[in-house]
């Protein structure tokens, strides 16, 4: 996203080859990685347009299922996603190990 010839957001999204989402219903699936948008230039409507434009790309290359994650304390991310017609799909604490 560019605004007065400075970028003020991004989004990275890909296609995974599995139904990588829990409960996912689709072998192909378009995925937001990452989507961001400089705090001073939110509520603007930036990170819808950048998110459109994801589900635009995932249609184009053949993906019927859309999907994305945040963490379970971002509500921010929780309450725009919810807004752009996802729904949740599952809630779950990742481990790790040191070795």
């Amino acid at each position: 996203a560019v605004e007065d010839d400075q970028v003020v957001g991004l989004v990275l999204g890909t296609k995974r080859k599995f139904p990588y989402l829990e409960r996912g219903l689709e072998p192909d699936q378009g995925w937001i990685n990452v989507i961001f948008v400089k705090e001073e230039y939110r509520k603007k409507g930036y990170a819808k347009e950048l998110l459109y434009v994801c589900e635009i790309w995932s249609k184009e290359i053949g993906c019927k299922e859309f999907a994305s994650d945040c963490e379970l304390e971002n509500l921010a991310s929780f309450k725009f996603h919810m807004a752009m017609g996802f729904e949740e799909a599952n809630r779950i604490i990742c481990f790790r190990k040191m070795l």
